[in-house]
């Protein structure tokens, strides 16, 4: 038995490998700007940043995170693009709340056994969300780890670096009483709480068009997270001061507003003042979780909260129509009160 065939027997194809790399080659190309300096395969991927000679004191800001258990809900479907379409959009805006604008990605896909068609249709969608988003796919990993990963499923996980100038950096501490908050629409449970909402809808056909979603469950799971980068760059457009703004992932409304604000401030929340989506009564009701639960599991239809004067609040709504006011900024009291 050769080496190779024993990697093979082993649990390792790396022929599998080299088919991923030449199915994914041309949808990574096509995200490169003259920025981009090396190409598929470099050991490093190279980028010009003199775009930052342009700023008093550039800062570089990166974040890196998963789409966590949605993998499960995109192999129980089949369906595979959306997924990457989640995690550079989640990834953006991470860093997107510290005013940085992202300027390349990079990603990390793994399954107990490689199939290239299915790993394509993953880095397919994160290539088109790069292009939106006018950022470079520099790099990644592709692993098979037999033993470590259950057959038929994967992980996916990416990291973004984006740049600010260090005076422009967003990080709440000019909020003060009186502010307001618009809540940014989401598109649905965005990357969190999918193992919550898995267990509250497993009883249910996820195949069968819900009259209350009009699709699916298993679409409406998938549907992609969305990026805040347009409406965030809108706002600065058009002169609105922000002056915090918070992504909801992991802990909902209720424990991510609190990561900006500063001492002695928190929030009022006025409950009816944004549409929930349905997909979300469907999981309460299935899974007979409470309100309180739901706040601090889900992001409940807003998947960024702007933090804005009052005094300038028409002028943000007219910058992004699609924004609801549901919240100020109030002193002596602690985290989020929804009224």
């Amino acid at each position: 038995m050769s080496q190779q065939d024993a990697y093979t027997a082993a649990g390792v194809d790396l022929a599998a490998g080299n088919r991923v790399t030449q199915l994914m080659k041309t949808a990574v190309h096509s995200t490169f700007g003259p920025e981009v300096l090396s190409g598929v395969g470099s050991f490093g991927g190279l980028f010009d940043i003199s775009s930052a000679k342009g700023m008093a004191q550039p800062v570089l800001v990166a974040s890196t995170d998963g789409v966590g258990t949605k993998t499960m809900v995109a192999a129980a479907m089949n369906h595979w693009d959306t997924i990457g379409h989640d995690i550079v959009n989640h990834c953006i805006d991470d860093i997107l709340v510290q005013g940085a604008k992202p300027l390349f990605f990079l990603d990390y896909v793994a399954s107990s056994k490689l199939n290239p068609e299915q790993i394509a249709e993953v880095v397919g969608g994160i290539a088109t969300a790069c292009r939106e988003a006018g950022i470079a796919l520099l790099g990644g990993e592709t692993a098979e780890m037999p033993g470590v990963y259950q057959t038929g499923e994967l992980d996916l996980v990416g990291t973004v670096v984006g740049l600010v100038d260090r005076a422009k950096i967003i990080d709440g501490t000019r909020i003060a009483a009186g502010d307001m908050i618009l809540g940014l629409p989401s598109s649905g449970l965005h990357t969190n709480g999918f193992t919550l909402a898995r267990n509250a809808l497993q009883d249910l056909d996820w195949t069968a068009v819900q009259p209350q979603l009009n699709d699916t469950i298993g679409n409406t799971l998938l549907t992609p997270h969305r990026s805040y980068l347009a409406d965030v760059q809108a706002l600065q457009a058009a002169g609105v001061d922000i002056r915090g703004l918070a992504h909801i992932t992991g802990g909902g409304l209720i424990d991510n507003p609190p990561r900006i604000f500063p001492a002695g401030l928190g929030a009022t929340i006025k409950r009816n003042s944004w549409p929930v989506p349905p997909i979300f009564d469907i999981i309460q009701q299935q899974g007979q979780i409470s309100d309180a639960e739901m706040a601090h599991v889900f992001n409940l239809g807003l998947g960024m909260l702007v933090i804005v004067p009052r005094a300038q609040v028409d002028l943000a709504l007219t910058a992004v129509p699609q924004a609801h006011l549901v919240g100020e900024i109030v002193a002596n009291i602690e985290g989020v009160i929804f009224e």
